[in-house]
């Protein structure tokens, strides 16, 4: 099991701090808010509920955290240490993760909008995805339903800044052209991009920037959207998150639409997905960054 998390328990750490502090001389749950407030914890919660074994792995680096714990347990796959992964990413809504983005003057006072020319902010949302990825000759000894088939993974970190991505998206664009090279794709053979877009005006002009230099003269025609304009950004769960909504459009044979979508960025050289759409999906990938300058994509193909 490999997990991505930002806050994990957060909440319980929360109620813990304010009945310390204000019933200093009560313990009643106090126990048991120290304990499952580790991730680590979480994780074996559900690991006992299923009724499976094996090692648990936390991944934390921000909002890519979700997609590098996907990407670790396909390597680990790849390299023949295990057969099968549960990895995904959670995370809950929390007072300090609010006040965090509150005080960065992140959040939008209107609507979450990603590559709008008018956004202004990012919607905090919470939940959880996780995949189950495993080995081609182990899903079919198990005669398993095969979702998509994971072919690309790459992640870095930019060391820009702390809270904000390269102007450029240098880093972005590298780790998009090192997930193709692993996959053996070129940027006219992906169907879809699933982008990180937060609409936030510092991310998605650099995500911009990233994806139109790497798309080329296919940047033209190439579907992109946002789902953090219909379901918030989940932080820990976003990276995962994106990448069933990849799953669904491989599998259904449609585009995801962004909820929200009036004025194009003029840094947006592709085609922005506003309604959903019907259309024949082989290739999609998936992007995630996180405060640090970590860079996460993800990409599948169709199954066919």
């Amino acid at each position: 099991m490999i997990f991505g998390t930002t806050a994990g328990g957060m909440s319980l750490g929360e109620a813990y701090f304010r009945q310390a502090t204000q019933l200093p001389c009560r313990y009643r749950q106090q126990p048991s808010r120290a304990l499952l407030y580790q991730p680590q914890v979480q994780a074996r919660m559900v690991r006992d509920a299923l009724g499976v074994s094996g090692s648990i792995t936390i991944v934390s680096n921000a909002c890519a955290s979700g997609s590098n714990a996907i990407g670790h347990a396909w390597e680990s796959i790849r390299r023949g240490q295990t057969q099968r992964a549960l990895a995904g990413g959670y995370d809950a809504l929390s007072e300090l993760v609010f006040a965090g983005f509150a005080t960065l003057q992140s959040l939008s006072p209107t609507v979450c909008r990603p590559f709008d020319a008018q956004r202004d902010g990012l919607a905090l949302g919470e939940g959880a995805a996780v995949l189950a990825l495993e080995s081609l000759e182990h899903a079919n000894r198990r005669d398993a339903l095969i979702l998509g088939e994971l072919i690309g993974y790459a992640t870095s970190i930019d060391q820009h800044h702390l809270t904000q991505p390269h102007p450029q998206g240098n880093t972005a664009l590298a780790v998009m052209k090192q997930a193709c090279e692993v996959a053996g794709v070129v940027p006219e053979e992906v169907d879809y991009i699933n982008a990180h877009g937060t609409g936030t005006p510092l991310n998605d002009i650099a995500e911009a920037i990233a994806i139109s230099h790497w798309a080329g003269s296919r940047a033209a025609t190439l579907p992109v959207s946002s789902t953090k304009a219909s379901i918030g950004h989940l932080l820990g769960a976003a990276g995962a998150a994106g990448a069933v909504a990849c799953l669904m459009a491989l599998r259904e044979q449609w585009l995801p639409s962004q909820a929200v979508f009036e004025t194009p960025d003029s840094a947006c050289n592709f085609l922005v997905v506003h309604e959903s759409q019907d259309a024949r999906v082989d290739v999609v990938l998936s992007n995630a960054f996180g405060f640090g300058g970590v860079n996460a994509t993800l990409l599948m193909r169709r199954w066919a």
